[in-house]
């Protein structure tokens, strides 16, 4: 199950291993880049779909690299996994740690962003254009300005617009983009990884930060890196 940085690494030490495997993507940006296995993009059209697909597939391992917050498809392919005898495990990347400087309020919820963030702030709004539309709430006097990879026709839904840009964000791009449109507030999930140069940048400019919470942890085998993944598996196989 990929779609992350680690997915792609994960695809790229089983490519090199000889291990026949297959790459699984939501399919929400245009032009993904290429994985070294063989791949499908794409949703799978409901739960019954994907256990058909995976029994089709005669898979005898899951490893599961979505988003941390991918918390849906993630339940819904463990429960199919042990449902149909499979091995499933949950690559799960470190979350960000605070560094001296930065301003960050953790929250859990929506809601509790709705009550941090005060009335009137220009807000960066940094967890996907796939969630703009449950943001209504927070866009009520406020502005609000969200990042999404590809370019659209869709039109902005609140007061503010879309950014458009293509990462890997460095830390003088995040500066450059917050001056522009004079952000006073950022708002992102605690995903982890290689995208905090706009945590970075709300440091460097005194911008505080509300930064939503992991959900639970699944009850499952997890390890952190592409490195244990492959580990793990060896020692399945063993």
């Amino acid at each position: 199950m990929a779609g992350t940085s680690e997915a792609r690494a994960v695809a790229d030490r089983l490519a090199a291993d000889g291990i026949d495997a297959l790459a699984s993507m939501a399919g929400v940006t245009d032009e993904p880049r290429l994985y070294p296995i063989q791949t499908r993009r794409g949703g799978f059209g409901g739960e019954d779909a994907q256990e058909r697909f995976m029994i089709t597939g005669k898979f005898d391992t899951v490893i599961d690299a979505t988003h941390p917050f991918a918390t849906r498809i993630s339940s819904r392919t463990l429960a199919i996994a042990r449902r149909l005898g499979l091995r499933y495990l949950r690559v799960l990347r470190p979350a960000w740690q605070a560094q001296d400087g930065d301003i960050w309020y953790n929250v859990t919820t929506r809601e509790d962003v709705e009550k941090r963030v005060p009335k009137g702030a220009r807000v960066f709004l940094a967890t996907g254009a796939q969630s703009i539309d449950e943001w209504s709430e927070l866009a009520k006097g406020r502005t609000l300005f969200c990042r999404r990879v590809d370019r659209t026709n869709d039109p902005f839904p609140y007061e503010g617009s879309w950014i458009i840009g293509q990462p890997p964000f460095v830390l003088a791009y995040e500066m450059r983009l917050m001056k522009t449109y004079a952000i006073d507030w950022v708002v992102a999930r605690n995903s982890g990884g290689p995208t905090r140069a706009k945590l970075d940048a709300a440091r460097a400019l005194g911008r505080p930060v509300a930064l939503l919470e992991r959900p639970p942890m699944l009850d499952c085998d997890h390890v952190e890196t592409p490195d244990e993944a492959l580990a793990w598996l060896t020692k399945q196989d063993a």
